[in-house]
Order: C-alpha cells, then structure tokens, then sequence
C-alpha cells in the first residue's frame, strides 16, 4: 500500500512530529508498505523514511519556525498524497490537529488517520471540549477563560468562540478567585505538550503566567488544580488500552519531562485498583465518543488521593516517539509498534 505520512509542520510541537513522522514511516515500511515523508511546513517534496536524516532531537523549548503562505496546501495537493491510498496524519498541534489539514484532506478525497474536522478543532480547544466533556458527564476540573481577542480587535472571533463570561486580561486575579484562589494552573487554550503551562501557587504568580500563555494563544485557560497523579488512556477502535501512570521527576509533566529520556517514570498498567482502572477506560471511552473521536486518541486525566479521576483533555493526533504514551499502552496490550500503526491506517481505510 502507498501511504504518505505528513510530519513536521510548523507548530509548537514540530520536533514531536519530526521523531513521530519517521518513527511511523519506518514502521510502515517495515510492514511492506511504499511510504513517502511530507513536511507541510516546505509544501510538497518528499523523501522514503530510510532516505530521510536522522530524526530531529526534541529540544527542551518549543522550535520556532515560519511558514510560507500555500506550502501546506501544496502538500495535500502534491504528488506524494494525491497518489497515496492513504494519509497518515503525524502533526501535533496546530494547524496539523486542530482540523485544518483533516478539512485539505477531506476536499482532496484522501482518506486519513485518526479523528475528522470536528472532533480534531473539539479537542484542540480545551475549554470547548471541556464543555462537551462535562455535557456527557466526564468530570473535568472547573475553568475560567482569560481572552487577548479584545485587545486586538473587538470584532474578531477567530479561532475560540468568544464567550460572555470570558474575563480580559486584567482580570486574571478574578478567573483565579471564581476558582476559588490558587492553586490554579494556567495554559492556553489550544496549544500541546503542555507548552507555556504554569502552576500558579501564588497571587503574584499570576499575571506572569497569564502573560506566558498569551504568547502561544489569545484565550489562557485557569483551571483549578487537581492534586494527585498523572494518568492517560489510549483508545484504539474503540477499546481502552490499559491505563499508564507517569511520574515526572521534576513534579510537574511539562514539555522537557514528557520529551527527555529519564524525566519522567511510566508504569503500564498503572498499578491501581481495579474498580479505578475500570472507572478510566469507561470515562475515556465516553470522552471520546462524545468529542466524536475515531480510530485512535489519548485522554489525560489527574487522579485525586481518593481516587476521583478528572479529565483533562482529548489528544486525537497522539505522540508516537521512543517515549510516548500510545506505543506503550498497546504494547502492555499485546500490540507491537508496527501492529499498531498498521492497526491505525486499516481503520482509516474503513
């Protein structure tokens, strides 16, 4: 089968993308399959998975890089995807999970992997799919939203809606105090890996926090702070694979603990109760019917000292690096790297 992986981009999380691109491309290969790598970011020029240079280091900080204007249409228009049978979507983030590339895809014909238009923009946007998620009764923590769209222009609503009860900016100390005071954590609204995350702990704490997700988005979400442990669950076709837990060094699952080798501890499957295993992959399974998910994802939760679990947020274009979350839940399950991905494009096809 030919195949085209689209990696890279030119989000926030496009060194993620590179490692996830050419791991998945390799993989394919190794399964028998004709792959071309295609990086939107410079349009539609590809090269074969073994070919391509050595996989991109994730760095500590997200890479900063600009896009021509036409290059990602280009690439869905190119050569190496309109000849495809199918597309694996790789891009994390951005205009690559938030259902821009999805809609390209959906114009040109070409089936693909992973969640539609809909359920890609849902999850992209945090308190958009916090509001679904609470609708189908998946407790997620209380939220306030900080929106920049008036400073710019007051008639502009692009992006996230623009919602009456959203406060501006310097108003952030009373989204803080409707949440009952800190700890809050503060992130924008439609970013990953959790880049330009804060845990506010104290009243000074916040502007400069507010400030820091303002750089990667117009709306910041405050959201109350859940104290407990990190969980995540992967769906694939509509099962829950079994629940990792992961223990950052530093205390805090930021973007340097998810991507350095020995930042961070993982253990699958988590070593809890049942009933509380149980209770994740039923939560998960419903978020991700009702954001509209299919094929594959990954739901975030926090998980209190009674054991009350509290959903984050929906992943629909998932890590899928030596480090990630997926690959390792299936591999608990009995689903090897290259079984997986194989796994993914068949649904894609159906």
């Amino acid at each position: 089968m030919r195949i085209a992986v689209l990696l890279g981009g030119t989000s926030t999380e496009r060194d993620i993308s590179l490692v996830t691109g050419r791991a998945v491309g390799l993989a394919l290969a190794e399964g028998g399959h004709d792959i071309l790598l295609v990086d939107p970011a410079f349009g539609d020029e590809a090269v074969g998975p073994r070919e391509a240079e050595e996989a991109a280091a994730i760095g500590s900080t997200p890479p900063p890089i600009r896009e021509e204007a036409g290059n990602a249409l280009r690439a869905v228009a190119g050569e190496a995807v309109s000849g495809a049978d199918v597309v694996f979507v790789a891009l994390h983030g951005g205009t690559g999970e938030d259902g821009t590339i999805q809609g390209l895809l959906e114009l040109a014909g070409k089936p693909y992997t992973g969640s539609g238009v809909l359920a890609c923009a849902l999850a992209m946007d945090k308190r958009a799919s916090k509001i679904v998620l609470r609708d189908a009764g998946v407790a997620t923590p209380d939220w306030q939203v900080v929106s920049f769209e008036g400073e710019r222009d007051p008639d502009a609503r692009g992006g996230s809606p623009w919602l009456p009860n959203d406060l501006p900016p310097g108003d952030a100390e009373e989204a803080v105090r409707r949440l009952g005071g800190p700890p809050v954590v503060v992130k924008p609204n439609d970013q990953g890996s959790t880049v330009g995350l804060t845990i506010v702990r104290e009243e000074a704490e916040i502007a400069p926090a507010v400030r820091l997700a303002a750089e990667y988005s117009r709306h910041v979400l405050v959201e109350t702070y859940i104290p407990g442990r990190e969980m995540t669950v992967a769906v694939l076709g509509g099962e829950a694979l079994p629940v990792v837990e992961i223990a950052p060094k530093s205390g805090l699952y930021d973007y340097e603990s998810k991507y350095t080798r020995g930042m961070s501890a993982y253990t699958c499957p988590a070593e809890i109760p049942a009933a509380l295993a149980t209770e994740l992959a039923a939560s998960a399974l419903t978020a991700f019917a009702a954001l509209g998910c299919r094929g594959y994802a990954r739901l975030d939760y926090r998980v209190t000292p009674d054991d009350r679990a509290f959903c984050l947020e929906a992943n629909t274009v998932p890590g899928m690096t030596a480090v990630s979350l997926v690959p390792m839940a299936a591999a608990a399950h009995g689903i090897d790297f290259v079984g997986l991905v194989d796994r993914i494009v068949k649904m894609a096809l159906k």
